[in-house]
């Protein structure tokens, strides 16, 4: 599997503190993680720094440590059904750091011993002190390291460490020159490898999907358990009357769509039609660094919800609500927007999410008339939609991205904004969080979280409904196919040609 290290910010700057010595020397620190597991990623999560004792860690030059501190550590790693980490710092040194003899022997000897008290691999972690850069390795109980690709800091700036030799900077192509000239070829190197993944390709989630790709970034995602249907396409973009007719799956467009807009040399684009609420689509999830949340039910965002906090991967949250007159007119449209990790309010903190809705989400009462009559009140998700509004929402949702992940001026995301348009009014809603907040409190939680998945009665429902065809169905998406790997091989002797 691939391996990656997370951690908050906060946990960082308690790590630099110790570890960035005024006298340039190396230091060592201890930690816990928790584990995060996916499909086919696993990611160290850094829960709590443990500070050596005296007596326990000696610098002199190098550093190290004693057998009683790794002991101590391992104990209560233990206890919290956590893992291991040391880090210890190269002053002076910059980008993805490798390993000398000593401090390879150093980790190596205590990965048996920290095995079999948590159960866990020991885990590695060195801090380049020239630019603050990460690097991190897993031990196997036989002292064999395997290198991570990648240490993801979440902070008000997303802060990504490349393993080099695992995750090559992509190759910059001329279809992508005005968008490196924007921020830089550093930049784009760490925005064009990120995985990045968007739950919901409706309206919004299609479109951020298309311009994901065709920024340059190799690894993008979508998620969506729903088929194409006439009512979908005034907002659906680039979704077609077929693909009503043929009741095509909307991952499926949106790969196709993306196929054609990707601009990165070897894009990879994976589509999972399934429900984040599903444990499959929650652990094909986890192989992220960052989500899209374009949904707009309470239980599929209470399960992203749990991911931000949980497994440190950030969620970039936004939405559409129209108010229309009773009778005809529009009385006001509001969009919003907000980034959920640790050190911002979640969505049920920020009022963007009923908990209470929650468990009737997941029982399918949110679509029985009866249900919703009898709570006296329209208790689902408002149906008005606007292509010409949606595409602000994209807007709103791809500029928390870019601050995110670029942070213009050194400023990173900004917190809740919402337009209002009846008043053309941009506000900033309070981003304040309740002392209670379960979901707040998981930080770092990974693998022990609490699992709000379960079977999705819809999107099961939806994908017998979808198989259910007749023979001429069956015989148009098939033509449809040759049409479609016809208009690739087209494509890719274009690129071809244009390339030389």
């Amino acid at each position: 599997m691939r391996l990656s290290v997370a951690m908050t910010g906060q946990i960082a700057k308690q790590l630099c503190d110790h570890l960035l010595r005024a006298d340039r020397q190396e230091d060592v620190v201890l930690a816990t993680y928790g584990l995060s597991t996916g499909v086919d990623r696993r990611t160290a999560l850094i829960r709590t720094v443990h500070l050596p004792r005296p007596g326990e860690r000696s610098v002199h030059g190098n550093a190290s440590f004693t057998g009683n501190y790794v002991l101590r550590v391992a104990a209560a790693a233990a206890h919290d059904q956590g893992g291991l980490v040391i880090l210890h710092s190269h002053p002076g040194a910059k980008g993805w750091q490798g390993m000398s003899g000593p401090d390879a022997d150093a980790e190596g000897s205590y990965a048996f011993l920290v095995h079999e008290i948590t159960g866990l691999p020991l885990v590695g972690v060195t801090l380049a002190g020239g630019d603050c850069r990460w690097s991190g390795r897993f031990w196997d109980p036989d002292g064999k390291s395997m290198w991570c690709e990648s240490v993801r800091v979440v902070d008000d700036v997303l802060r990504m460490s490349w393993n080099q030799a695992l995750r090559p900077a992509p190759r910059i192509r001329g279809s992508q020159l005005r968008t490196v000239s924007a921020w830089g070829e550093m930049m784009q190197a760490d925005i064009a490898r990120l995985r990045v993944l968007v739950v919901g390709v409706g309206s919004v989630g299609m479109e951020v999907a298309l311009r994901l790709v065709a920024s340059g970034i190799e690894h993008v995602g979508v998620m969506d358990f729903d088929t194409v249907e006439l009512v979908n396409l005034d907002r659906l973009i680039g979704a077609t009357r077929l693909d009503a007719l043929l009741r095509t799956p909307k991952v499926q467009v949106a790969r196709r769509l993306m196929e054609q807009a990707a601009t990165a040399e070897d894009p990879v684009i994976r589509a999972l039609d399934a429900s984040i609420c599903q444990p499959a689509g929650r652990s094909f999830a986890l192989d992220y660094d960052v989500i899209f949340s374009c949904v707009d039910r309470p239980w599929p965002r209470a399960v992203l919800n749990m991911l931000a906090y949980a497994d440190l991967i950030p969620v970039i949250d936004g939405g559409l609500h129209i108010d229309p007159f009773p009778d005809a007119g529009m009385r006001n449209a509001t969009w919003r927007s907000h980034v959920i990790r640790p050190g911002r309010a979640c969505l049920a903190c920020n009022g963007q999410l009923d908990l209470g809705l929650v468990s009737a989400d997941r029982e399918g009462l949110l679509d029985d008339p009866g249900y919703i009559r009898r709570t006296g009140r329209s208790v689902g998700p408002a149906r008005q939609n606007v292509a010409m509004l949606s595409v602000s929402v994209v807007s709103s949702v791809l500029a928390q991205f870019v601050s995110f992940t670029v942070g213009p001026g050194g400023l990173g995301d900004p917190g809740p904004i919402q337009y209002l348009l009846s008043t053309h009014s941009l506000i900033r809603p309070a981003d304040v969080s309740q002392s209670s907040c379960y979901f707040e409190r998981s930080v770092a939680a990974g693998n022990e979280r609490l699992d709000l998945t379960g079977v999705h009665a819809a999107a099961e429902a939806e994908r017998t409904r979808r198989s259910h065809v007749i023979p001429r169905t069956r015989t148009i998406r098939h033509l449809r196919a040759l049409v479609e790997a016809a208009s690739r091989a087209l494509d890719e002797y274009a690129g071809r040609r244009l390339s030389r």
